[in-house]
């Protein structure tokens, strides 16, 4: 009986050892400024949040009750992004349009950044804490745009790039038809 190591020996293949860093900055989804400005987003997003939980007493809580809402997701949904992006899950998740979805996100959170910012400092009670998450509110906003600024700086809107290379292609005509069965007669 012939030894199994021969076998194996032969059809095994050494894996290259896995590299041993979390954090991929700059990684083809984010470089190292951008990935400073979403820990500056993650950063005025939970302090406008928590100024915001401080506040005991509203007079109109919808302005307040909304912009709530925008910073906790602004905050958390910011982070989850950026861990994802500047580590090695973002290959395990199986999403392939990481460009799109990151600005989808930051276009849709400096919009409603904004709009939850105008609304509070329209409809609170002027106290400090309130004027405080209102600055803090802008302050994120004008981070979400920088970020948006850079993203179409560096790499373009990944939508219309979408439809270029769609536009550019021209269909292929069909090599055989399906009726024809290979041969030249018409039926």
């Amino acid at each position: 009986m012939a030894t199994t190591d021969t076998v194996y020996n032969t059809t095994t293949t050494v894996q290259e050892p896995k590299s041993r860093k979390w954090i991929l900055v700059p990684s083809e989804n984010l470089d190292k400024i951008r990935f400073i400005i979403k820990v500056i987003e993650v950063l005025l997003s939970f302090v406008a949040f928590v100024m915001e939980e401080v506040v005991s007493n509203c007079l109109h809580c919808g302005p307040l009750y909304f912009f709530e809402f925008v910073s906790c997701t602004a905050f958390l949904f910011t982070l989850l992004l950026l861990i994802l992006l500047a580590t090695v899950l973002h290959q395990r998740v199986g999403i392939n349009c990481w460009p799109t979805l990151d600005f989808g996100y930051t276009v849709a959170m400096a919009v409603l950044f904004l709009l939850a910012s105008i609304v509070f400092a329209a409809g609170n009670g002027q106290t400090s804490l309130e004027r405080g998450a209102v600055a803090f509110g802008f302050l994120a906003t004008g981070a979400f745009f920088v970020d948006f600024g850079l993203f179409v700086k560096n790499q373009g809107i990944p939508c219309r790039k979408g439809n270029n290379q769609q536009a550019d292609r021209k269909p292929r005509p069909e090599s055989e038809k399906l009726n024809s069965n290979g041969t030249d007669s018409v039926n």
